[in-house]
């Protein structure tokens, strides 16, 4: 599939499925409840709102990783609720995440440990700008370290949707093989294209926000939705392109895996 095929489908995918909508701005009402709880200066309903944002958490990234999937497999019908399946797969994608940022984490705390000593002593010493520039170069590494591994992890999601196996999904060999299959260029190019569309709607449909009372809310629970449901498409039907590229082999020891993983949860 086309970039230009490929952007206008993800864009259209929500609106091809107007009935199924509500389900995803039912989750999203959730996160809403503690800015309503907070502006209305209510305690019970902050407190339901604290509950409700762990249901989320709960729900919402397993139900848009069967997005992907659809994704993936070129579907242009909206995943149904399903909510043993959507707990799940939302465990399965914190787990991913995880583990994919412990490298990130174990850089940051190294990073702690080895210029924190200095640079409290460029304090001390008035040697500011070394500190700085030590500060600066220190921030530098981690965040490239942490683009990274998101970066990782966007295709570690993809893999997870297709295979509907963790243990393919946390293969780094395997998600650098598959970026390399899609083509460094091909990704940066829909990176770009993607960041700037979504960014236009996001930037057009803040100004909902505006209509007193409602308009925080309008904006939560509809825009957010939309847009994430575009993007997790987007990843998916991007990755489909790289699927004819298994063989029969490769999917008969992915069926194994599925097949164990499932044994397991039974």
């Amino acid at each position: 599939m086309d970039l230009k095929k490929l952007v206008s489908n993800s864009f259209r995918f929500p609106f091809r499925n107007i009935k199924k909508l509500p389900i995803i701005f039912l989750f999203f009402i959730l996160i809403a409840i503690i800015p309503i709880g907070m502006i209305s200066n209510n305690d019970y309903i902050v407190a339901i709102g604290v509950i409700a944002f762990f249901l989320f958490i709960l729900l919402v990234p397993g139900y848009f990783l069967s997005i992907v999937k659809l994704g993936s497999s070129q579907s242009a019908m909206m995943p149904s609720f399903n909510l043993v399946n959507n707990i799940y797969d939302s465990i399965r994608v914190l787990s991913l995440r995880i583990v994919y940022m412990i490298v990130p984490a174990a850089v940051f705390l190294l990073a702690l440990k080895t210029v924190g000593p200095a640079s409290r002593d460029m304090i001390y010493n008035y040697r500011i700008p070394e500190f700085l520039a030590a500060v600066g170069l220190l921030l530098v590494v981690i965040f490239i370290v942490y683009i990274i591994f998101e970066f990782l992890l966007f295709f570690a999601k993809a893999r997870l949707a297709y295979f509907n196996s963790l243990q393919e999904a946390l293969k780094i060999n395997k998600v650098i093989e598959d970026i390399r299959r899609i083509g460094i260029v091909t990704i940066i190019k829909w990176l770009i294209v993607m960041a700037i569309l979504l960014n236009v709607v996001t930037f057009v449909s803040s100004f909902v926000i505006a209509i007193p009372y409602v308009g925080l809310l309008i904006y939560i629970c509809i825009v957010i939705p939309i847009l994430e449901s575009i993007a997790n498409y987007s990843l998916g039907l991007l990755y489909s392109n790289i699927i004819q590229g298994y063989d029969d082999a490769d999917l008969m020891n992915m069926k194994k895996i599925e097949s164990i993983e499932y044994k397991k949860i039974k």
